[in-house]
């Protein structure tokens, strides 16, 4: 690995203040008039990764709803993209209880 790709890896971990927790959901996003579905492969606090073929792209804002029971809604904002794979994400739970159940759920991820 040369010196560029380990810096560059570094400083993602460095930068991230949130551990992420491997995370299987279906995330239904809400994108003007169109529903898109993806799945979550990782989350935290702040962000998570969404697997879907045909990501948005960097700074596109759109709200989603996580499968869970009942669902938690929240709205994200694209930070990254991997053309064909994904993007990452990161989080706003604008209601106390969404910002209250997602705490619980990384609590419970992180018990396991």
């Amino acid at each position: 690995m040369s010196k560029l790709q380990e810096s560059g890896s570094a400083t993602q971990t460095e930068r991230r203040r949130s551990t992420r927790y491997p995370f299987g959901a279906v995330l239904e996003m809400e994108w003007g008039s169109a529903v898109l579905l993806g799945r979550v492969l990782d989350i935290s606090a702040e962000g998570m990764r969404i697997e879907i073929a045909d990501p948005l792209w960097v700074g596109a804002k759109f709200s989603a709803v996580l499968a869970l029971e009942p669902p938690l809604r929240m709205e994200c904002v694209v930070r990254r993209v991997e053309p064909g794979r994904g993007m990452g994400v990161s989080l706003v739970t604008p209601e106390a209880e969404d910002r209250a159940r997602l705490a619980a759920l990384l609590d419970a991820l992180g018990k396991k």
